[in-house]
């Protein structure tokens, strides 16, 4: 049940990178066997320091937008359905954490010019001379960036006045201008923001960072739980469903009207011991969806059949934090527990008494945000609060022979642990108190996280789907 930021503090004007940087010169370094290092196992020596990267990603970028942001969400936009090519641009939703109530706001923002490198489809094949090009290729890239001609991104920031911090946001699907916001004063509120998108789409230069105005402005609807909350979810077949859970164990439904505003039946969906922390609806049956809580239970639930659930299992042997159900794969449903763990089921198999499909220990400390792949039904993003963000891959298998091939190729005894498994794909770092994240479903390959330290958006060059389609 790790939920907020432990130390809320405003970000200052210049953007922390994402990686840290070594003391020492490469040049000078002493040649030492190449070893895989495990986050959470090995320990940095004194002095030491971890430096990332770059040819892991196709893209990584990072950027605040003030106060740190427990949630947010990624907006579906009219720039195209499927986009590969560089420069992005990406619509965000968020909610802040501010050190007072009235200080807090939604944040409605587009990043523009989101540069990356396009991965070849065919690996080209190496050479000493195609080495030597490679290097002076990205020397040449590098000092164009010292020079200032390659522009990092451009944030368009717009901000709405909101009483208390978010604990959740959540853009409607068929309608991504109107999000609904948790409250940590227990009010569930839901918001037009459409005026604002519309002005940042107009124009480069409305709300860049640093002068981004407060709009005050009410909303559409709002309702008071009984207690906060974090669970919320919009129904991706009904326009205008939405489900909201509290820490009172209990589970509302909001039915939009023709007015423009929304019934919310005052009986309570229970079967719940503890506290609901997350909701999904079902992405193909429009009345089903499921919750998990504290008290280590997943439920599914049918809202033509009453208030209590059809189904339930115990899931984890702590809170059950997150849940996310496969879009492409509708029997498989991702949880993630406070005792780091990270289960998969198959919805299919809850008659016969054991869904569970997978089970990972991977991480040591609590899930914090779990997402299915919008292109991949095999894939899902973790974050969690041992401060990583880890991509899985369900499809792939321990390869000996692949290993040894690559052994000789890289002429080094680069020996994977034996406990890592082998479907984990990616490892990020470099944010703290990572807290959500999202894919981008229009962009294939993007993930988007937010941490204490503000947002990271990144592109990893082992995500097959960055490629083209046709490639």
């Amino acid at each position: 049940m790790t939920r907020g930021i432990k130390h809320r503090k405003k970000a200052k004007s210049k953007n922390k990178g994402s990686k840290k940087e070594s003391g020492s010169s490469p040049s000078l370094a002493p040649q030492i066997p190449a070893k895989v290092w495990q986050p959470g196992v090995d320990k940095l020596e004194e002095g030491e320091e971890l430096q990332c990267d770059p040819s892991a990603y196709n893209s990584l970028h990072a950027f605040h937008i003030g106060w740190p942001c427990l949630s947010f969400d990624i907006l579906h936009d009219s720039l195209g359905l499927v986009r590969t090519e560089f420069p992005h641009t990406v619509y965000f939703m968020a909610g802040t954490q501010a050190e007072k109530p009235s200080w807090n706001s939604i944040g409605i923002f587009k990043v523009s010019n989101i540069s990356g490198k396009r991965r070849e489809p065919v690996p080209k094949v190496e050479t000493d001379d195609s080495e030597m090009d490679e290097d002076s290729d990205s020397d040449a890239d590098r000092e164009d960036e010292d020079e200032g001609v390659v522009q990092g991104p451009s944030l368009q920031l717009r901000k709405v006045a909101h009483q208390g911090c978010i604990n959740r946001i959540r853009s409607m699907p068929q309608n991504p201008h109107i999000c609904a916001a948790w409250a940590d004063t227990g009010h569930v509120q839901v918001w037009d923001l459409g005026s604002h998108l519309n002005a940042l789409a107009e124009t480069e230069t409305e709300g860049v960072q640093g002068v981004a105005a407060v709009f005050n402005q009410d909303p559409l609807h709002k309702f008071k739980h009984k207690d906060e909350g974090y669970a919320i979810d919009w129904s991706p077949l009904v326009s205008g469903r939405l489900v909201s859970g509290d820490c009172d164990n209990s589970i509302y439904l909001w039915e939009p009207t023709s007015a423009g505003t929304w019934n919310v039946d005052n009986a309570p969906f229970t079967g719940h011991a503890a506290s609901v922390e997350d909701l999904q609806w079902s992405p193909t049956e429009p009345h089903v969806f499921a919750s998990s809580s504290v008290d280590g239970n997943i439920a599914i639930w049918d809202i033509r059949l009453g208030k209590s659930p059809a189904a339930s299992f115990k899931a984890h042997n702590a809170d059950v934090n997150v849940i996310s159900w496969n879009r492409l794969a509708s029997c498989m449903l991702a949880s993630g527990s406070d005792d780091g763990t990270i289960s998969i089921r198959d919805l299919r198999l809850l008659k016969e008494g054991d869904s569970l499909v997978a089970h990972f220990e991977y991480h040591k400390h609590p899930i914090t945000s779990i997402e299915w792949s919008p292109h991949e039904a095999s894939s899902l993003a973790v974050s969690s609060a041992d401060n990583q963000l880890t991509i899985w891959d369900l499809s792939l298998e321990k390869d000996e022979e692949e290993e040894a091939e690559f052994k000789a190729k890289t002429k080094e005894q680069v020996n994977a642990p034996e406990d890592l498994p082998p479907q984990l794909l990616f490892i990020h770092q470099g944010q703290k108190d990572l807290k959500e994240l999202h894919w981008h479903a229009q962009i294939p390959g993007m993930i988007v996280s937010t941490a204490a330290d503000g947002f990271n958006i990144l592109m990893p060059s082992n995500i097959q789907t960055t490629l083209p389609s046709n490639g």
